[in-house]
Parts: structure tokens; sequence; C-alpha cells
């Protein structure tokens, strides 16, 4: 189903200002207006429905997404800097959708904290909105505005908690290194610019796949490459990823860690795939080096974590790493590159907000984030159990949980349709660090299943309905994802076998 939505081939409709088109961000815009005035309108002992009117705006954007894909036309506006697309409707559904997750976990951890609730679901629907306009850009300056507009709330919410010095930590640090890749990226799109004189990405491309100009070619390229790998935490552009991880409060970490990182692939994607198709000599062996460190470095730091926000952090990254693999065999395999990442995000994104749903949870008793608090779980939150060791075997790869069919769909695209040494070597560090990433999901399991409860404190886990309705959603998800593809993939395996 998935690969149908992504099949490009319908004629671009190309009016001055489309207005359907623009709809799901129209909404948006809405939805933040709405929430800044129930916020200023609102006495104090009601402020509960600001997150409600909240989700009920990111529900809302998504009608018009559906309108668009039953539409099937293919739409640009600005000049081609902005286009709808069956790619930018799929991802602009895993932004939203990601987005309500993280409200339904906010509801109660911001509403029994000492914080502002309408500014911070403010700050969340404008960065999400950046994350729709992303999913969009056609256009080296119309990606640089989606960037900021999703990075600067981010930078407002992972210090949100102004009393806590790791919080207070992990904003600066974000910000800081947020501004640096970003002077780094504009550097790069500034010398595009000068090679190509356009910043479309169609028109950049074309003009990078005839030029000779190879130094100062390769360092555009290269620096808007980095920019966007320190968005999604790749090895070595990662050393902000634990602490704001772990300093920010834990709904805006998940955020963090599944729709900010998944914008970051998809500006890749389409730096990748439209404007620098014709360099696969420079692309292809940046993503090889760059992604075969980023998971070997996230899987072995995330051994030794003994804080499962920190083993999450390092795990995403690790994920990052997977995510980026296809990119490094694009040039054979384009169509396969953009199927498997894109598959990747979905499940990932289920899967790592359904894990810090737990923790949220969880935490709610034990008021710590150690893995030996873990202790016992089983033996007073059997179901939180249960979902965890869904979640954590899913990133693990093991089927038939969703993440299997993520490993998978990379695998495919690494060794299919040609089996190149650089696409086998590769496809061989993702086996070897999925293995090892094994040991440190199923060590959280064993904690849950098999150790003494710390304390010996039994008292059962009050989940809040709204934590138990993230919960729901993203463990449908993953199940689906998995379950669903069974058969099929295993049928495609033996086929290629």
């Amino acid at each position: 189903m998935l690969a149908t939505l992504l099949q490009q081939g319908t004629p671009f409709v190309r009016p001055e200002v489309d207005w359907h088109a623009f709809a799901p961000e129209l909404v948006l815009v809405g939805a933040i207006v709405a929430v800044l005035l129930v916020d200023l309108f609102t006495p104090e002992s009601s402020r509960g429905v600001v997150p409600q009117v909240a989700g009920i705006g990111l529900l809302a954007s998504l009608v018009p997404v559906l309108t668009l894909a039953v539409d099937g036309t293919d739409r640009a506006m600005f000049g081609g800097a902005y286009a709808v697309d069956n790619f930018a409707l799929v991802l602009k559904v895993l932004f939203v959708l990601a987005a309500y997750v993280v409200v339904l976990l906010s509801t109660n951890y911001i509403a029994e904290g000492d914080y502002h609730e309408g500014e911070y679901y403010f700050l969340v629907l404008s960065s999400t909105l950046g994350m729709t306009l992303m999913a969009s850009a056609r256009d080296l300056i119309s990606i640089f505005i989606a960037l900021e507009l999703l990075s600067i709330p981010a930078y407002m919410l992972a210090g949100w908690r102004k009393r806590d010095p790791r919080s207070n930590e992990a904003g600066v640090k974000y910000f800081l290194m947020g501004v640096f890749a970003s002077g780094i990226m504009l550097y790069g799109m500034s010398l595009l610019y000068g090679l190509s004189g356009s910043t479309l990405l169609a028109e950049v491309g074309a003009t990078l796949a005839a030029s000779d100009a190879e130094p100062i070619l390769v360092l555009g390229v290269l620096f808007v490459l980095i920019g966007f790998a320190f968005k999604v935490s790749a090895v070595p552009f990662h050393t902000w990823a634990p602490d704001t991880y772990e300093g920010a409060p834990t709904p805006i970490t998940a955020f963090l860690a599944v729709s900010s990182k998944a914008a970051g692939f998809v500006a890749l994607l389409q730096l990748a795939l439209i404007a620098f198709p014709g360099r696969d000599d420079v692309v292809e062996p940046f993503f090889w080096v760059l992604a075969a460190l980023t998971m070997t470095v996230g899987n072995l730091i995330a051994l030794r974590q003994t804080n499962i926000v920190r083993m999450l952090a390092y795990s995403g990254i690790a994920q990052a790493g997977y995510i980026m693999a296809p990119l490094a065999v694009m040039g054979s395999n384009p169509g396969g590159a953009l199927r498997s990442i894109v598959t990747y995000l979905l499940i990932y994104a289920a899967t790592n907000l359904g894990a810090f749903a737990v923790v949220i949870a969880v935490a709610r008793k034990t008021r710590s984030a150690e893995i030996s608090s873990w202790g016992g779980l089983f033996e007073y939150a059997p179901v939180l159990t249960v979902a965890m060791t869904v979640f954590l075997f899913s990133l693990a790869g093991i089927p038939p949980l969703g993440g299997w069919l993520g490993k998978f769909v990379i695998f495919r695209a690494l060794v299919q349709p040609d089996l190149t040494a650089a696409g086998v070597a590769l496809a061989v560090v993702v086996g070897v660090n999925s293995v090892i990433a094994l040991y440190y999901y199923a060590n959280v399991a064993r904690e849950m299943w098999m150790k003494p409860v710390p304390d010996g404190d039994r008292t059962a886990v009050r989940v809040p309905f709204s934590i138990s309705a993230a919960l729901a959603m993203t463990v449908v998800v993953t199940l689906i994802f998995g379950v669903s593809n069974l058969a099929t993939r295993f049928g495609d395996l033996a086929s290629f076998l």
C-alpha cells in the first residue's frame, strides 16, 4: 500500500495559489491561534481544555490531507518551491499523528507540573507546522524556513523545565549546536546557489550533475548534508542528543526523537534524490561512512547506559544509522531507498513513541528513569510490561512486530537490485548492529520480567486515560505493521533467495 502511495507520475498542477494544497497548514495555523485565544480567555481552573483544543486542531488538519489523497493530483506552488504529492501527504500524516500522540503524553505531565500549558502546546503545534512544511519543501529557501520553524520552538521546549538545571543545559546545548549546524548548512546552500544560480532543488540537481567545479561542489554538498546530519543526530554530530533527551520533559524527548528526527530525514531524502542525484560519487560514500558510524557508535554506547532515557537516546542514534543506510546505495535503487526509509520512519515513530509512553507512565510511580527501578515491573504493572516488551523487541527487529519489517526493507534496499560490494558490506554492518542492540533491549526486558521489585512496593501504576490511549494507538500500529506484512515479506525473501 505504501509503495502505491509513493508512486510518482501524475502531472503537477501549478496554480499560483492553491488553497486546497495549503489547507493542512492553514488548519494548523488556525489551531495555533485557537490555543492562544483559549489560553488567554480561559480561567486557570479550566486550562485543561487547552490540550483538547490542540488535539482537535491536529486531527482536523488530517481532513484536507485525506481529501488531497483522494483527489490524487500532484500540485505545486510558488514556482515549484512547494509541492503536494503522495510522498508529502504520507509524511504529513506521520508528523500530525506523532504530534497528537505527544499531546496525549503531555496532558497530565504538563498539568501536574509547574508549567504554562498554553505556551507549551502553542510551541508543539508551531514545530509541527514546520514539519508539515518540510514535507512539501522543494527549494533550498523553503527547506531552511521549514527547518527553522520546527527547530526554534523545539529549542524552547527542550529547556521547558526552567527551574531544573538539567533542562536548562538541554535547551542551551540543543540551541547552540543547532545554530552552529544551521550556519554550516547555510554556507553550503550559498555555495550551491552560486554554482546553479537557482534555489529550486530540481534546477540545482540538473546543474550539479553537469558541473565540473569539483572542489566547491563537493564542499557545498557536504556542508548541506552535515547540517541535516545534526538534526538526525548522526555520529559524530550526535553529542547534543543524550543530554538534551535526558534533560528535556519526557514528552518533548519523544517529540524530538521521533518527529524532529523524521523531519531531518525528509530533508535529506529530498536533497539526495532531487538536488544531488547526479553526484553519487560524493553522496553515497558520505552516507555509507555516516550510517556505519552512527549505528555502531550508538549501539556500543547504549550497552553501557543505566538510565533508560539515555539508553533510548543512544538507541535512537543507532536507529538513525539504519534509516540512513539506503541512502548509501540510492544511485542504483532510488525508489527502493525512498520506500524503505519512509516505511522505517512510520514504524520507528509508532514504536519509539510507545516506548516513551511507558517510560512516562512508570516514572509516575518510581520517580526515576534508572533501569534498575524497573525491576519486577510485571508484578504490579503487567500491561505496561507487555507493551514495553513489544516496543523493545520491535526496535530490535524481532518478528512479528513492526520493527522486523523496517529492518527487512532496509536489507532489501541495500542488496537489490544489484549485489554491490558497498551495499552487501553495509547490510552486514546493519545485521551485526541489530544483534548488538538486542542485548540492551533484552536487558530491560529481563529487568521487568525476572528481577525483584527494588523497594518491595507493588502498588499498581495509575495510568491516565490520555497515556492509555497513546499506548493503545502505538501498540496497534506496531503490531499491524509487523503481522500484516509477515507472509508477503517472507514470500519476497524466499523468491530472492
